[in-house]
């Protein structure tokens, strides 16, 4: 009897021992792992594929479309005309098309998936250091907007840099910002829908190679498309020619509509690169002697050659924004001991306001879009204060820090919320 007592008496103690605090959360350490990526939180409007691998414009339909005209096109050639070709002239004929559209497509991938060359935006500390230097230059801290042009001398030629309000950087010589992607891209080109990405310096080249080995597959294509419908008409007469090979009108009709763009493109930025401009620069009429008798192009090396050499030979330069890496670090955190369910909200919170942290440093604007969310409305125990250093000189674009008062996120206690699931 008494065994029996004492059993059941240490069954109803087991019963009411809580496991909370058997979880690892109750360990004055905690390991806290963020996995987010700097691409998923990038303040412009690109688009990211392959885990930030891919970069491209947000509008790709245009590109999708050069994507199946290049691959319907070549797919019609070599499946409708090259075998007649190769039994009658030379097999030279497959085996050249086939290096052409492979390089063709090489250069068009790598021109729309790489990074053009976009400029880093500036912190928040960044932007008010900038800011203070501006007020020092001018003399005064009142309430005046900051000069939007710098002044700086290149071989000789004075060249204006431009303040970007949106990127809160001076823009290096020839960047430009891109207004269908959102970005300051450097040298920047032109964007082309056609390839779905900005043209600058980091895939400029692959661009010009992209259209250079495009005209000669169209001029290909289109000649021994004609050959092969000649050769026919001579066995059969030209309408049965064209009847028994109905791949090959197709094939013309493209090949002759496209040709006539492909090669003037290709031919205009053979006269860019020759010259060391940029299309931007080149519709500006930056370097035209309309604009005074002494203005030159400082970039023009002098040498048609050393000007092609050094846009198609120079060093690649590397991307200048870590899109692949981690918004947050592993880091080790000291925990206060409480139980599990306590630790938890505090956790909760603690990475809430971290994550703005981080969203902080991307721009002001990509910060003011975080501060007036539904979410953060609703979720926050005091308001969100929005105000203006004195030092700044009042609340104009480009001159304003933010003060956040109060907690970002104030989650109930004993209310666990799991984290959100990640698709």
């Amino acid at each position: 009897m008494h065994l029996g007592v004492s059993e059941s008496m240490r069954e109803c103690e087991y019963s009411q021992i809580s496991t909370r605090s058997s979880t690892p959360m109750e360990t004055p350490y905690k390991k806290r792992t963020s996995r987010k990526r700097k691409w998923e939180s990038f303040p412009g409007r690109s688009k990211f594929y392959c885990d930030g691998r891919i970069m491209m414009a947000r509008q790709t339909g245009v590109f999708c479309l050069t994507l199946v005209l290049i691959l319907v096109t070549s797919g019609l050639f070599f499946t409708f005309d090259c075998p007649f070709l190769a039994l009658q002239l030379t097999t030279a004929i497959p085996v050249i098309g086939g290096v052409l559209f492979l390089f063709v497509l090489g250069t068009l991938l790598r021109t729309s998936f790489s990074d053009p060359g976009v400029l880093p935006r500036a912190t928040p500390d960044e932007a008010a250091d900038l800011e203070r230097q501006i007020d020092v230059a001018n003399g005064s801290t009142g309430y005046r907007p900051p000069p939007r042009t710098k002044e700086v001398v290149i071989n000789g030629q004075t060249v204006k840099l431009k303040y970007c309000f949106t990127c809160k950087i001076f823009r290096p010589p020839r960047a430009s910002h891109c207004s269908l992607c959102d970005n300051c891209v450097e040298r920047f080109d032109h964007h082309c829908p056609w390839v779905g990405n900005c043209v600058g310096r980091r895939n400029y080249r692959f661009f010009y190679m992209f259209i250079l080995s495009l005209s000669f597959l169209t001029i290909f294509i289109f000649a021994f498309v004609i050959t092969h419908i000649i050769l026919r008409s001579h066995r059969n007469g030209f309408l049965n020619a064209l009847k028994d090979s109905p791949a090959s009108v197709l094939e013309v009709v493209v090949c002759f509509f496209s040709v006539w763009s492909i090669v003037g493109l290709s031919g205009f930025h053979t006269y860019l690169i020759s010259s060391n401009q940029t299309t931007n620069e080149d519709i500006k009429g930056s370097w035209s002697s309309k604009r005074g008798k002494d203005n030159y192009n400082p970039y023009s090396h002098g040498n048609i050659f050393t000007n092609c050499c050094s846009a198609l030979c120079g060093p690649l330069p590397p991307s200048l924004i870590d899109r692949r890496g981690f918004i947050q670090s592993d880091t080790l955190q000291l925990a206060p001991p409480t139980n599990g369910i306590t630790m938890y909200g505090a956790t909760q919170s603690q990475q809430s306001h971290m994550c703005d942290q981080d969203q902080c440093i991307q721009s002001t604007k990509f910060v003011l879009q975080a501060a007036t969310t539904p979410l953060l409305q609703q979720q926050t125990s005091e308001p969100v204060i929005l105000t203006t250093s004195p030092e700044n000189g009042g609340s104009l674009p480009g001159r304003t820090s933010l003060t956040l008062a109060g907690p970002c996120t104030s989650l109930p206690l004993g209310q666990p919320t799991p984290p959100p699931s990640t698709s």
